[in-house]
């Protein structure tokens, strides 16, 4: 069985496992346990040097083995996580939610390795079914609006990631060409592709692929299930889910380029990418519930990773870097979220204020989440951002840069306004009387705190000091992308 196909098979196989197991308190330690072994096989990819097989439908190229490396991380630290949430959490079962959130992990390395577009396709459908019952574990009123409302606006977005698929399928029919899904024959046919169907179907597909990212105005999802969902739901799915759907999207960029089309697609990249960071900047200012604040910084930062694949040249380097950078982040601010708001019972800052002093360590990596989200020095995102922002300058884009950072200051005053009437001033009466005593549900432990203190790390680490081998799959998969024919 060949590594691409383990990658996919092994949680898929876990997933089975944990729900056959009847023991809730067994069934736990299965995530953390498959979460560590798809890392361990991820590093085996990672080291081994990456070989092209003509005509294989699972591969891994240098963008491929971006994604898979934040999604392993991400869902590790994650699976670290669930456990002690779970503990928390004993009221409900956990058979759904354990399986799930394997198979999601499944799903999203099928997606990564895919090099059939209608095989990546049914890997998304496939990652939204196994992600919506997730969204519902908390099994109320609200959450159950936010899955349906996450199912039927994601179909819709999907159905036209499909139009989209059989658009670039006639593209090759169009002028005589056997039709082919396969990535590398339609990069390699890309200059004799039908133009005006090639425009079709990468605007059809942007549109659908965005609408699972979250771009504005196909964003509506985003606060409903990011509000409702576990604050691990939510770091997997601003983390991981999105940017896979962003990784569809640059499949379709490539090939694009490579017909010589990039120039058509350059400017949609662009204006759909400012379009998100300004919506998600209007909508975060005076924002009281924080985990909604929470999804349009997704908005916000999917806008990012458009704009400087749109930008090109060193902003695509940009690009791929805050996408890892974005995700760490993410995992940083969602964590710590949920465990505020388990220890406060509210998502409302008129219910909420003093997490200092009830729960502080989760109350001060929210802050510095908000610093590194916000593009602040010496975090991760301060260099990826600043590296979109200098190649836009250069590139002689004065009003895209100007715009840029016009958005992040209101950014970061809207967030800023939020996140500090959270963690300062005097607890409710009801929480500093009332707060669970350390080890109960609702308390933090360090169980629920090691894995955000993790990511934070990792985020600061990215901003300090990026690896060598992490440098070097960022240039490789900016290469790939600005590749010309």
């Amino acid at each position: 069985m060949t590594l691409p196909l383990l990658l996919v098979a092994l949680p898929l196989a876990l997933a089975a496992a944990a729900f056959a197991v009847p023991s809730e308190r067994v069934r736990p330690w299965l995530v953390p346990a498959g979460g560590a072994a798809h890392l361990a096989l991820t590093v085996a990819v990672l080291a081994t040097p990456a070989r092209p097989a003509a005509g294989a439908w699972l591969q891994l190229d240098a963008v491929g083995r971006l994604v898979l490396a934040l999604v392993s991380v991400l869902f590790f630290l994650c699976a670290l996580y669930t456990p002690g949430y779970l503990a928390q959490r004993a009221s409900h079962s956990n058979r759904t939610f354990c399986a799930c959130l394997l198979a999601f992990l499944s799903m999203a390395s099928l997606i990564v390795a895919s090099h059939h577009l209608g095989l990546m396709w049914v890997a998304l459908e496939a990652s939204t079914l196994t992600s919506a019952p997730l969204l519902y574990f908390n099994r109320n009123p609200r959450s159950l609006e936010a899955t349906w409302k996450y199912l039927l606006i994601g179909s819709v977005g999907i159905a036209l990631a499909l139009l989209g698929t059989f658009f670039l399928a006639y593209a090759a029919l169009k002028v005589g060409l056997a039709p082919s899904l396969l990535f590398e024959d339609l990069v390699r046919d890309a200059p004799r592709l039908s133009p005006p169907w090639l425009h079709a179907a990468f605007v059809v597909l942007f549109v659908g692929y965005g609408t699972k990212m979250g771009l504005a105005p196909m964003h509506t999802w985003k606060p409903d299930a990011y509000g409702e969902a576990p604050g691990l739901v939510g770091t997997l799915l601003a983390g991981a889910a999105t940017n896979c759907a962003f990784l569809a999207i640059v499949r379709f960029f490539q090939i694009c380029s490579a017909a010589g089309e990039a120039d058509f697609a350059r400017p949609l990249l662009v204006a759909m990418g400012l379009v998100s960071m300004v919506v998600a900047g209007v909508f975060m200012v005076r924002q009281r519930d924080y985990k909604r604040m929470l999804a349009y910084s997704s908005v916000e930062h999917m806008g990012i990773l458009v704009l400087g694949l749109g930008l090109g040249g060193a902003a695509v380097f940009g690009a791929m870097l805050h996408l890892i950078n974005n995700g760490l982040t993410k995992g940083t601010l969602f964590l710590s979220a949920g465990n505020i708001h388990r220890a406060f019972g509210s998502k409302s800052t008129d219910e909420v204020s003093g997490a200092l002093r009830v729960v502080p360590a989760s109350a001060t990596l929210l802050l510095l989440g908000f610093l590194a989200a916000t593009g602040s020095p010496p975090f991760g995102p301060f260099v990826s951002e600043l590296t979109i922002l200098v190649a836009a300058l250069e590139a002689g884009r004065w009003g895209v840069a100007a715009l840029f950072l016009l958005v992040l200051l209101v950014v970061f005053v809207g967030m800023g306004a939020t996140v500090l009437a959270v963690v300062q001033g005097e607890p409710p009466a009801r929480a500093a009387a009332g707060a669970p005593a350390a080890g109960t549900p609702g308390r933090e432990s360090w169980q629920t705190v090691a894995p955000v203190a993790a990511f934070m790390v990792l985020v600061t680490v990215m901003g300090t000091w990026i690896p060598g081998p992490v440098r070097d799959l960022v240039i490789e998969a900016a290469r790939l992308v600005e590749l010309r024919p």
